[in-house]
């Protein structure tokens, strides 16, 4: 189904809308009702060009007479029996205002009519193409109105009668049809067609009105192609019927070409002309005077034959008012030819002989033109003035006129002439700055929480499968197999792995912030190093006192030459504040390490809690497996690393050592910080120790390429 409120408003010219504006208002004032219906909505729905109007009228339309012709319509006649009146709005739009009735035929050819409703009219209709009305009132605007279903007839391009008896009652609709057909192309459906061969049979046009012979007569001339109308009519017999004189051999034909060629020229440059009494003009040509007379008084529309007969003066007027001085410039011609009469525009270019009309002509259809193809849009667009600005249009006449005048020969003239039309610029679009993160800062923090997940997956996967591992431990401490516990602690060390100068990479590892627990870093590094691939819970979750046996063989092994001195102070110093833990070297010192200081490790032996028994120490270190995942203790920042005091001469010893040393530091993460006393004053171990602790930033760069393999 179409938008009706669409059609209306695009689909119809602009002097066509004016017109149903105007008579709206009167309407509305009046207290009345109006709806479009006839051939506009036919014309509307198909797709054709609309070029009359009927508008239908809830009560007596004459009563609206003066107040229409005091809004700006011409009368250009008056039907007393249907109540009608034929208007004629500016710009030569054509209307026919009808009352809403419904007819009788007593007899053939005799209507009689009566007021009626919208519905009632709509069913006393010819063909149900023609039987439909779009209203055209406040709060139902563009809703249609279609009873007899010619939506469908129109989607079938099919003439179909409302009543049977319309051919028989109405002998006007055999003209009628003639005449759809021709223009419309369209064919009668079957029970139409076999009515029409009776009707034609029988002879019924005899009893044809005078009203309908007029209006019949007058509607030739308002065809669009009004010649094959014309033809199609004499060749079915009816101009007979209509006007016996008046056949297509006394028509120009010629000169109605060269008319519509003229037609269509002009309606390129936006002049609408009505071609009607232009049409009947030629087509009358070979007419006498005397069958010319009588034929414009059977018209049904006195206004349209007076338009007719002032032809020549109208042409006259344009041609005077088209070659005065005041009219000579460019842009003063072309709006002499868009803003006088169509009618008389299309008459003085189809009928002039003289030379200098002619050349105007020929500016104005072929010349200026061209000159909108200098129109600078893209400076337009440049400056803003696009097809939304409210006045658009007219500032691209106004450049156009300039152009032929011969002026804004210049790019520099074109932009100071558009410039006052620019409308201002938007303000500028409000932008939230977002700080940007330092550069590297994000994906490292992305490899250390994903390192993080990595090794408490890991530590919950194995928590249980670990806790029995003790002797495959005091295995491999014994042969001086290194576990993953120890190689973080082996890569800190002089001569062993890599080696931490003072000043280097400290201070990167303090700005990002990025910690990595020695377990981890041995865990990844561990292949590398040749260690057991074990997990990182090993070394966390044994029991310290199978620990402590662990270390005792891997300390008489160890030889460890020029260290007792501080072996045996670190000794002091880590079996004293922590009871808890004395029987387990923590990570780092030198007991752990394997150096040999049995001496000091038995002299000072962990004091036990006050109302304990001796050698409870070492079963209290035995902890739920859950205590294992508490973090170390970060290390200090900024500690320089203490330099060794000799060099350890086998490194089976040493590895051993170094392995007791990384399985010594569980009891440290295992046991929480409440237990511990207060820390006596580091001694030269523990020095060394911090020192050691220090060089763990020196371990983060090979674990972030280890992550992005992985």
């Amino acid at each position: 189904m179409p938008d009706y409120v669409y059609l209306l408003e695009n689909r119809l010219s602009a002097d066509q809308r004016h017109a149903l504006r105007l008579l709206r208002d009167v309407a509305a004032e009046a207290g009345m009702i109006l709806f479009l219906t006839g051939d506009a909505v036919r014309d509307l729905t198909s797709g054709h060009a609309v070029r009359e109007l009927e508008v239908s009228i809830h009560g007596d339309a004459v009563k609206l007479k003066k107040a229409i012709v005091k809004s700006g319509a011409k009368l250009w006649g008056e039907d007393d029996d249907s109540r009608t009146l034929y208007l004629c709005f500016p710009g030569t739009v054509r209307v026919d205002l009808v009352s809403t009735h419904s007819v009788e035929y007593p007899k053939p050819g005799k209507p009689v009519y009566h007021l009626a409703s919208i519905q009632e009219d709509l069913r006393r209709r010819d063909f149900t193409a023609n039987a439909m009305a779009i209203s055209l009132n406040e709060g139902s605007f563009g809703l249609l109105m279609d009873p007899l279903n010619g939506v469908a007839d129109i989607e079938l391009r099919t003439l179909r009668l409302v009543s049977n008896y319309g051919f028989l009652e109405e002998p006007a609709l055999l003209v009628r049809a003639t005449r759809f057909r021709a223009r419309l192309g369209w064919e009668f459906d079957p029970k139409t067609q076999s009515r029409y061969e009776s009707a034609k049979t029988e002879g019924v046009i005899e009893f044809l009105s005078t009203h309908a012979r007029a209006e019949e007569l007058e509607q030739i001339g308002h065809e669009e192609e009004a010649l094959r109308v014309l033809e199609a009519l004499d060749t079915e017999g009816w101009m007979k019927a209509l006007c016996p004189s008046w056949t297509p051999a006394k028509a120009d034909m010629e000169g109605l070409k060269a008319l519509h060629e003229q037609a269509v020229e002009l309606l390129l440059q936006g002049v609408h002309p009505d071609m009607s009494a232009a049409q009947m003009e030629l087509l009358t040509t070979k007419m006498s005077p005397k069958d010319l007379t009588a034929l414009k008084k059977q018209l049904l529309r006195p206004g349209f034959v007076e338009e007719w007969n002032s032809l020549d003066a109208l042409a006259a007027g344009f041609a005077k008012a088209l070659t005065a001085k005041a009219n000579q410039a460019p842009s003063a011609m072309f709006k002499i030819f868009r803003s006088y009469d169509p009618e008389a525009v299309l008459w003085l270019g189809f009928t002039t002989k003289d030379a200098g009309i002619r050349e105007r002509y020929n500016l104005f259809l072929k010349v200026w033109p061209e000159a909108r193809q200098r129109i600078p849009y893209a400076l337009m667009q440049e400056l803003r003035i696009t097809p939304d600005l409210p006045r658009y249009n007219e500032i691209v006449e106004s450049v156009f006129l300039e152009l032929i005048d011969g002026r804004l020969t210049t790019p520099e003239e074109m932009r100071a002439f558009l410039e006052p039309h620019s409308p201002p610029a938007p303000p500028p679009q409000v932008t939230i700055k977002r700080t940007r993160a330092r550069r590297g800062a994000e994906p490292k923090m992305k490899e250390a929480a994903f390192d993080e997940e990595e090794s408490e997956e890991g530590l919950e996967e194995e928590e249980l499968g670990d806790l029995g591992s003790d002797e495959e431990e005091e295995a491999a401490i014994g042969h001086g197999i290194p576990t993953k516990g120890t190689l973080g602690a082996d890569l800190g060390e002089d001569g062993e792995g890599e080696s931490v100068e003072e000043g280097e990479d400290e201070s990167d590892g303090e700005e990002e912030g990025e910690e990595e627990e020695p377990e981890l870093v041995a865990s990844r590094r561990g292949p590398k190093a040749g260690g057991a691939k074990k997990s990182v819970k090993e070394a966390t979750i044994a029991a310290p006192a199978k620990r402590e046996k662990a270390l005792a063989p891997a300390v008489q092994t160890g030889a460890h030459d020029g260290k007792p001195a501080a072996l045996k102070a670190q000794a002091d110093h880590k079996a004293a504040p922590r009871p808890v833990t004395a029987a387990v070297a923590k990570p780092g010192t030198p007991a752990a390490k394997g150096r040999p200081a049995p001496e000091a490790a038995k002299a000072k032996p962990a004091p036990a809690p006050t109302g304990t028994k001796p050698g409870a120490a070492a079963k209290s270190v035995a902890v739920p497996p859950k205590a294992a995942k508490a973090q170390p203790a970060k290390p200090e920042k900024k500690s320089s690393p203490a330099k060794p005091v000799a060099k350890a001469p086998a490194k089976a010893p040493q590895k051993a050592a170094a392995q007791a040393k990384g399985k010594a530091k569980s009891p440290a993460r295992i046991h929480p910080a409440k237990s511990a006393p207060a820390k006596p004053k580091p001694s030269a171990g523990a020095k060394s120790a911090k020192a050691h602790k220090a060089a763990k930033p020196a371990a983060k760069k090979p674990a972030a390429k280890f992550a992005k393999k992985r």
